[in-house]
């Protein structure tokens, strides 16, 4: 995978290296030819004597105060300073590596006005490993993402703090021992660093790639499931599934024949089997889990896309001409989010009436009551199916759509707004919550396959349980059971459940 980043055609798959850190992105040479045309547009006009919004004017209500050319300097510091108003714990690296990048892709469009000694500074950092501290909380996801993204750009002028080698530091400091000289902002740049969706498209972008992995990890876990129940596999024959037509559905099927494929336990049942059919949450796993899969693809085209946009305001335009637009409005990142959330939330939903199948005597066909050897004496997997439940719940109160809300801010000049940032981070716990539940119908089937013995699952599904096993061992007598679901959570979170599988098994964005 390359990692030169061509403004406008920046892969899903590069930002997610981004993310995960196994990728220095660097900004196509190329594209610094129309940023420093633009750069030269602003600089001409901010000399002269007509007004152009941002650039020798105030901002947002104060747009009508115009400023004279000597102090634009101060106007662009000043703004950065006077934004940086962020709460709450700072951002994750990986986050803050991928708003940066963003950043990078957005200016590289050429159309923002910004000189490319800017984009150099911020490439430095990226390369070097310096990463602004930039508070969670603060933005509204319109005008721009300004709190976070002017804690961004204060690291970029030696203000605000930064981590470097691990140690959070004055910006300042962390530059210089990175030896990187801080930038002066000049007409329009700092308007230009701040003004954009990126915050809000980053904290989209890896609640994404989070859901994703908890989504190909329930398949896992399902098809698990699945077989400790004794379920039949005939709701997921292929014509099944093309005969509705949509490819989530398909490719969801498709997964879970390739992981059932070969289990004893499949085929001790399959003539003697009196059952006609199976609870839902088990036969309908495809259309359920399919939906979501389509709802993650559709989110993933929404991101991409946004990714790769010019989305500060002004905008220096091809003929030359500077238009004050509304490109910073996150509401399409807001709408991804929100149809992120819904599908997260269903994803455990069906997962968790999986694990109360499992623990549940009356339908789980001949598995002992809460997958314990010795129930009454012992209660097994009673509270961990309890825990799945209090997080489905959980998720279900988050997944309300941010996007349907709005406060007037800055004087009623921003008077709708999309909430997309904190729409986006949401996300994070969410996934935190599935990984989680997802983590325990992993553990909760392993045991209910390892009481099946002598039978054993598919050769695909056997090797999760022995990656399960050694981590976690089987469980015969009650024991202190929170450590083993913090490192079932950590399974899925880390991909580290799904690793033993054939590449292509299960279905990609």
């Amino acid at each position: 995978m390359s990692n030169m980043l061509v403004p406008g055609k920046v892969s899903l798959e590069t930002l997610a290296a981004v993310y995960e850190g196994s990728l220095i992105p660097k900004l196509d040479e190329k594209a610094l030819k129309r940023v420093q045309a633009s750069a030269d547009k602003v600089a001409a006009i901010a000399g002269g004597e007509k007004a152009h919004y941002g650039i020798n004017t105030g901002f947002g209500k104060l747009a009508s105060v115009r400023i004279p050319a000597a102090d634009v300097e101060t106007l662009q510091r000043n703004l950065i300073l006077s934004h940086c108003c962020g709460v709450g714990a700072p951002l994750a690296d990986g986050i803050v590596r991928l708003i940066m990048t963003l950043k990078l892709i957005s200016l590289g469009r050429g159309a923002s006005g910004v000189r490319p000694q800017v984009i150099d500074v911020l490439a430095a950092m990226l390369e070097k490993n310096v990463l602004p501290i930039i508070p969670e909380k603060g933005s509204v996801g319109a005008s721009g993402d300004l709190a976070p993204l002017a804690h961004m750009t204060a690291a970029l002028i030696g203000e605000g703090e930064a981590k470097f080698d691990d140690k959070v530091l004055p910006a300042k400091d962390a530059l210089a021992k990175a030896g990187i000289t801080p930038i002066t902002l000049k007409a329009k740049e700092g308007l230009a660093m701040i003004n954009g969706t990126q915050a809000s498209t980053a904290l989209a972008l890896a609640g994404l790639f989070r859901a994703h992995r908890a989504l190909v990890s329930s398949l896992v876990s399902g098809a698990l499931s699945t077989d400790a129940a004794m379920g039949s596999t005939s709701p997921f024959h292929p014509e099944v599934h093309s005969l509705r037509g949509h490819q989530g559905q398909i490719d969801a099927a498709h997964a879970l024949r390739a992981l059932m494929d070969g289990s004893q336990i499949r085929a001790s049942h399959e003539e003697a089997d009196e059952r006609v059919q199976d609870p839902y949450c088990l036969r309908c796993q495809p259309q359920v889990v399919g939906a979501c899969l389509d709802l993650l693809r559709q989110a993933a085209h929404t991101l991409i896309v946004e990714a790769n946009a010019a989305t500060d305001n002004p905008l220096v335009l091809s003929d030359g001409t500077i238009v004050s637009g509304g490109n910073f409005h996150a509401e399409p990142v807001a709408f991804a989010a929100d149809q992120i959330a819904i599908a997260i939330c269903e994803i455990g939903a069906i997962a968790q009436r999986r694990i109360a199948l499992l623990v549940d005597p009356v339908l789980s066909y001949g598995l002992p009551a809460f997958l314990t050897p010795k129930p009454g004496l012992n209660s097994g997997f009673m509270i961990a199916e309890v825990t799945s439940a209090a997080l489905m719940s959980e998720n279900k109160q988050m997944s309300h759509p941010a996007s349907v809300d709005s406060t007037p801010t800055s004087a009623n000049q921003e008077d709708h707004v999309s909430m997309a940032c904190h729409g986006a981070r949401r996300l994070l716990q969410m996934t935190e919550n599935l990984f989680s539940i997802v983590g325990i119908e992993a553990i909760s089937a392993a045991q209910g396959i390892d009481l099946r013995a002598p039978l054993t699952s598919s050769p695909a599904l056997d090797a999760v349980r022995k990656a399960v096993r050694n981590e976690i061992p089987k469980l015969d007598d009650d024991r202190y059971m929170a450590g083993d679901l913090k490192r079932a959570t950590g399974l899925v979170a880390s991909g580290r459940l799904i690793a033993p599988l054939t590449e292509g098994t299960l279905p990609a964005l």
